[in-house]
């Protein structure tokens, strides 16, 4: 991940996003697109109650561990349309996007207030260094400095991250839990009752479910496997947007457009990729239009594409399993450091 070298073009040309943003509307891109959203709302009530009516007929059984990987994939795309709610792309109003959004993240067992308020810091300074809380992980470096700074496990963990970044993913649904249960604890969230009792709620309806139905053992087995395949998926949706792109060091200031597509990477593969990454393979128009409606990003990509090229804008596309390795063989180089002091 290298620091972006901002040059003269990018202290001229400040208008450069009036004028896609015109190119955009024109094109109708920005109105809502209801209809998409209340299909994938019927889909995902159809795979959610598969999931759990499958929990509940099947009892106890090791087949369970497939119902697990049948919820994570739902959980995930709940999460998607709570993503998709709390930057007001279904609804134009505030106040019905809120209500799906806290709706949907109570099902999975998210603080939507929290997720909201980390998501909003992210998306006004992507891969800033000192701005941006998505690469300001414990146990992970995405800078050299980041890295030399570590000290004790988090210094080990930084060393071999490569190695270990799938694995740590398995604790992202865990890190959602807790961070959202802190959140509520110390009232960092505006609406404190409404989101205690959701999680509350959440957290007795599916330990009673899962003990109620399956041995200890079982049960135990069953809850690390689903939590820990949602946290993958969570990380392996959002990881490869930004991380191993160029970073803003602290004090360097872009225009809003290449803020937004110098840090971003999109992902291609189709509707397919389109629909397991939730729509955030199109990172680069999401972030430059963060309202606009999941089911428009792809018609925007080939219109936003041309107008980088047409302003000598770098604009990153690559395929599903190249940017993963792209991810990691910049969490390999960060580390390379670390392991070349090893003992020092």
């Amino acid at each position: 991940m290298t620091s972006i070298d901002r040059g003269p073009a990018a202290t001229r040309r400040g208008t450069d996003f009036a004028e896609l943003s015109r190119v955009i509307r024109r094109h109708g891109l920005l109105d809502r697109r209801l209809r998409s959203y209340l299909v994938k709302f019927a889909v995902n009530a159809v795979l959610l109650a598969a999931g759990w009516t499958a929990f509940a007929v099947l009892g106890s059984s090791w087949w369970q561990l497939v119902t697990a990987i049948v919820l994570a994939l739902a959980y995930t795309q709940l999460a998607f349309i709570g993503h998709d709610a709390g930057h007001k792309q279904i609804f134009t109003g505030r106040r019905g996007n809120d209500v799906v959004g806290y709706l949907h993240a109570g099902l999975v067992g998210m603080s939507y207030g929290w997720w909201l308020g980390k998501h909003n810091r992210h998306h006004a300074n992507p891969n800033h260094e000192d701005e941006d809380p998505d690469i300001r992980i414990s146990v992970l470096a995405f800078t050299g400095v980041q890295a030399t700074a570590k000290r004790g496990l988090a210094r080990w963990l930084a060393r071999h991250q490569a190695v270990l970044f799938f694995p740590l993913l398995t604790l992202e649904g865990l890190g959602l839990h807790v961070s959202g249960v802190k959140a509520v604890w110390r009232r960092e969230v505006k609406a404190v009752p409404l989101e205690a009792a959701l999680l509350a709620a959440h957290a007795a309806g599916y330990l009673a479910a899962v003990f109620w139905v399956l041995p200890p053992v079982h049960a135990l087995v069953f809850i690390a496997v689903h939590q820990g395949l949602w946290g993958v998926y969570m990380g392996c949706s959002f990881a490869p947007n930004h991380k191993g792109m160029p970073t803003v060091p602290a004090g360097q200031r872009l225009d809003f457009l290449r803020k937004q597509v110098l840090t971003s990477r999109n992902v291609r593969g189709g509707r397919v990729v389109d629909f397991l990454l939730g729509g955030l393979n199109y990172q680069i128009e999401h972030h430059l239009f963060p309202n606009m409606p999941r089911a428009n990003l792809r018609h925007a990509q080939p219109l936003v594409q041309r107008f980088c090229a047409n302003n000598g804008i770098a604009y990153r596309q690559t395929g599903a399993l190249d940017s993963y390795r792209q991810v990691l063989s910049h969490l390999h180089a960060i580390g390379a450091p670390l392991r070349r002091t090893k003992g020092q």
